[in-house]
């Protein structure tokens, strides 16, 4: 198997109420899933990798602004787009669900625990 791109979808905002301490630890989380996908032997990207530095250029001062929202999921869609997988890692999160669902809808495979992504020689 060639390394895949693989996009790791979870909370990032949901269930922080806006609590930027929460935000990070969320963030964390994600990151933490996307080393392992690496460990792997793949590429893992995070929308909001992409999206919240293209928000600042644009203006955006803080996360859930009006600028920011027109970033966070239209980046995560163009990205997914150009993904083989999808890692949708636990937790409550309309977004990390919204993008299964893209993934599904686009025919890209959808892991859900760490143990289903093969390892690959890098």
């Amino acid at each position: 198997m060639k390394a895949q791109q693989i996009l790791i979808a979870g909370p990032y905002r949901s269930g922080t109420d806006g609590d930027p301490q929460r935000i990070a630890a969320n963030l964390a989380r994600l990151e933490q899933a996307a080393l392992a996908v690496y460990q792997r032997g793949h590429v893992p990207v995070i929308g909001e990798w992409l999206a919240l530095p293209l928000a600042a250029a644009a203006g955006s001062t803080q996360v859930g602004d009006a600028v920011s929202e027109a970033f966070l999921y239209p980046v995560a869609h163009r990205l997914i787009a150009q993904c083989q997988a999808v890692y949708r890692i636990e937790g409550a999160s309309v977004g990390a669900d919204n993008d299964v669902r893209l993934a599904n809808e686009w025919g890209l495979t959808v892991y859900r625990h760490l143990e289903e992504i093969p390892s690959v020689q890098a």
